[in-house]
């Protein structure tokens, strides 16, 4: 059976779903790869490396599409404009992808039509059983150590305390806000890089997690954990809280790097325009919450601006930075999803089981009443 992996057309996405190294797992799954030419080169991997591994590369998406039962990439398909990408997907096929729901107008119904089950990355449960298959932290692993390395470049100030014939340094200070993946990785980069480190989320799970790090976890009343891991919404009274809480602390620090999210909604604003301007010249906040708002009122996604002396970076897409490793920890999640649904299977077919805790959950929309992919072509939507 084939799959398809294809360029991604996303501005600045250098990164590509599965690296050479993979293939040999996919070839014991009795699985065969086609790849859209250029695929991987933005990561490093040209494409005589697929070739070598067994790949079969072509010219076009549509050349590597044809005939596929899957198709793999790391951004969603386009639904409008000149590259518009959705109408040549294939009839009845799996897109594995990492789809945010919701953020593209339109691409949920387009899917639909085309008669194409959407399999959303982001979706993967976070149980044991779906650990090695969750992309979001694999690239928020990235994530966080590239917002230290980000962080200090714009710092006009050096991380770690010198004693030197010249004096001596003070170590920076920095804070980290929201200590998932991405947050914990920040703490544990800034850490080696010799700052003085200190950490905050409303989960008294995490606020340990920050301590076991050697980072100072700072505390307040305020306590919000949901299902799942991640931090419930506030209450007004609570948001009033939790901010002057912070206004008192981001003043003192030379780099503050964001983190928050909530699954389905807009980022929290934990840095108001107010505490940006308290801190003092040259400092820098990083908001790695830019994709879905930003957790900084002055941030811009995708913008580093310079607002009262202070650099405020809102970068998206950020672990195409280290666009190779991104690549790899990616595709390796790919491979343990992959896994999942051809095992035991017959012919190389998977069986697409949608009340299966994993590929369920990861459903956006149920195309077809089937359970696998070689009898959902031509379906009727169900």
């Amino acid at each position: 059976m084939t799959l398809a992996l294809l360029r991604e057309t996303h501005p600045h996405e250098r990164r590509v779903a599965l690296a050479p190294a993979h293939l040999a797992a996919l070839t014991r799954l009795g699985l065969t790869l086609r790849v859209q030419s250029g695929a991987g080169v933005g990561a490093g991997f040209p494409d005589s490396a697929y070739a070598e591994a067994g790949a079969d590369v072509v010219g076009s998406a549509q050349e590597a599409v044809e005939g596929a039962r899957v198709v793999l990439r790391i951004r969603p398909p386009r639904v409008t404009g000149p590259d518009e990408e959705v109408s040549w997907l294939p009839d009845g096929v799996a897109l594995v992808t990492h789809l945010s729901p919701g953020h593209e107008p339109g691409l949920e119904e387009a899917l639909w039509n085309r008669n194409v089950l959407p399999l959303a990355l982001e979706r993967v449960p976070r149980t044991t059983r779906a650990q090695r298959m969750d992309v979001l932290s694999s690239q928020a692993t990235v994530s966080g150590y590239a917002a230290v390395l980000r962080s200090a470049t714009l710092l006009p100030r050096l991380f770690p305390m010198l004693t030197t014939a010249a004096g001596t340094l003070p170590p920076a200070k920095v804070l980290v806000l929201g200590a998932g993946v991405a947050g914990l990785q920040a703490i544990a980069s800034a850490r080696r890089l010799g700052a003085a480190v200190a950490g905050y989320d409303i989960r008294e799970a995490a606020r340990e997690q920050i301590r076991s790090l050697g980072a100072q976890a700072l505390e307040e009343s305020v306590q919000a954990e949901s299902e799942g891991g991640y931090a419930r919404s506030l209450s007004s009274d609570e948001k009033d809280r939790q901010l002057a809480f912070l206004a008192s602390h981001v003043k003192d620090m030379d780099v503050v790097i964001t983190t928050a999210q909530i699954p389905g909604r807009p980022a929290p604003i934990l840095i108001t325009q107010e505490m940006v301007e308290s801190m003092r010249p040259g400092s820098v906040i990083m908001d790695l919450a830019a994709e879905t708002g930003g957790n900084c009122a002055v941030s811009q996604p995708g913008e580093t601006v310079f607002h009262h002396a202070v650099h405020v970076d809102a970068p998206l897409g950020l672990p195409s930075a280290q666009a190779e490793h991104a690549s790899l920890m990616f595709g390796r999640n790919i491979v343990a999803l992959l896994e999942h649904m051809f095992q035991g299977t017959e012919g190389g077919v998977p069986r697409l089981d949608l009340d299966d805790e994993i590929l369920g959950a990861m459903a956006v929309t149920r195309p077809a009443t089937t359970t696998d992919v070689a009898q959902a072509e031509g379906g009727s939507h169900g």
